[in-house]
């Protein structure tokens, strides 16, 4: 579905649809290149105020927000479960997650935030102060619909910066449903505010000279355009890219721990997640038992309706993107591949895909060279630890990836000294912590949010020299 699209009146406009079903939800409005400037306009003198407000206000309305994402959980997780496709039960614990992230926040920044004293080598004394900078904007995907948004929002929002979104057209509504949770939760006007617009009205937004910097989450082109728009507007931009994350099977591992969890790696959020698992690299002694065991329970996946309680894969968010990823498996084994399960598209409506699984995957093929965005696996067999380890290295992509082994200190030094990612997960797949660092490398972007280092991204960075 295109970004943005022309009715018979040449209004322009944004149109979500169901990917269960393929049916158009709603259309949206593109606003006006003036509504933008006037709302960017808002955002910053919403800014002069925010800035000025203490800790502990920010915490009262973070709080409160909160509170507004569980007391709104169902509606949310239906509006957002009904745009994209996720499964019913993974939107709530989306919400829930949120709701955590937020309130985590609040100590985050009484942490990070306050003014550090250090002496001056000439005896006096310096203050280093983190203050806020201003407008920053956001340009999000539609996988995790509230997740992406509050994972930046929130953070500038307590460091005390005003926020811009544009959201994926695919989940407009959702974009507009978190604007109208934080008006409920008493933020003031224009400290959150939603832009809905093209991408050409989004270059100008990132050349406006009262916006202060920039976050992205997509995919490696979109970033490198964002990327160079703020940079030639020298503003400091974070960008959080694609990946095709290795999960490494070695000899001594746990394999009824390590199918089980490599599944989920693979068809959580109906695979259509950055850190997904995405290739699993398997040492030679062990890789037929893993692989007839994965390939069993991928080949038992159920493919459904996302609020049908026994469903555990949904449908893909667009049919161009279900045809983007059953064209790179029917490459994949024109070069090669052989294919262990699933791989074909399904009759009926809805953008549906099912779990699939790919058997020797060498470089060349789009399944070991691209990130396969949808649930479909990559499975590549070596000799040892250290062609597992040159394997998942070989990649542009450095997000993520994961170690199984059941020996913890083995499986420590590797991600440390070895693993060319941002994040690491041993003996088991997850998603990410707020008090832990999120971000990539290489073509998977630069910069870092939770753990502290997100709410510092964008903040000024000021040193107070008392000398005399």
């Amino acid at each position: 579905m295109p970004e943005a699209a022309r009715d018979t009146a040449d209004t322009r406009h944004l149109t979500t649809r169901n990917p269960a079903t393929g049916e158009k939800l709603k259309d949206y409005a593109l606003m006006s290149d003036h509504e933008v400037e006037d709302l960017i306009q808002a955002t910053h003198n919403a800014f002069e105020n925010w800035r000025r407000t203490s800790f502990e206000e920010r915490g009262e309305h973070l709080r409160r927000f909160a509170e507004v994402l569980r007391e709104e959980k169902e509606e949310m997780a239906r509006l957002m479960s009904t745009e994209m496709g996720k499964l019913f039960s993974a939107s709530k614990g989306e919400i829930e997650a949120c709701a955590e992230i937020t309130e985590y926040t609040i100590e985050e920044m009484n942490t990070y935030l306050q003014d550090e004293e250090r002496p001056l080598q000439s005896g006096g004394k310096g203050i280093v102060t983190y203050s806020p900078i201003g407008v920053i904007y956001g340009i999000q995907p539609w996988n995790f619909p509230l997740y992406q948004v509050v994972r930046y929002a929130i953070a500038n929002i307590a460091a005390g910066n005003t926020v811009l979104l544009k959201h994926a057209a695919d989940v407009t509504g959702s974009a507009l449903k978190i604007e109208a949770m934080m008006k409920r939760a008493g933020f003031p006007d224009n400290v959150f505010t939603v832009l809905v617009i093209d991408h050409d009205q989004s270059d100008t937004v990132i050349e406006n000279r009262l916006v202060r910097g920039v976050t992205l989450t997509g995919s490696p082109r979109a970033g490198a355009h964002v990327g160079a728009k703020a940079a030639k507007a020298l503003k400091k931009s974070v960008l959080e890219l694609g990946s095709n994350d290795a999960y490494i099977v070695l000899e001594d591992a746990d394999l009824e721990k390590a199918v089980k969890h490599c599944v989920a790696g693979r068809i959580y959020n109906n695979g259509e997640t950055c850190v997904a698992a995405k290739r699993f690299i398997v040492v030679d002694s062990v890789y037929e038992k893993f692989r007839d065991a994965y390939v069993e329970q991928m080949k038992a996946v159920k493919l459904g309706d996302p609020f049908d309680a026994d469903t555990q894969l949904g449908p893909m968010v667009r049919e161009n993107l279900r045809a983007d990823l059953h064209d790179q498996v029917v490459q994949s084994l024109k070069h090669g591949t052989k294919l262990l399960c699933g791989g074909e598209i399904p009759e009926g409506p809805g953008f549906f895909y099912p779990a699939t699984v790919l058997e020797d995957v060498k470089p060349g093929q789009p399944a070991y060279d691209e990130e396969l965005f949808g649930p479909v696996a990559s499975l590549i067999r070596v000799k040892d630890e250290a062609e597992a380890i040159r394997t998942a290295n070989d990649s542009v992509y450095g997000l993520g990836g994961g170690i199984f082994t059941s020996d913890v200190e083995r499986a420590k030094r590797i991600a440390r000294d070895e693993f060319d990612t941002g994040m690491v997960f041993i003996n088991g797949f997850d998603l990410a912590q707020p008090n832990m660092p999120f971000g990539g490398v290489k073509d998977s972007g630069y910069g870092r949010e939770h753990g502290g280092f997100g709410i510092r991204e964008f903040v000024n960075v000021k040193a107070i020299n008392i000398v005399g």
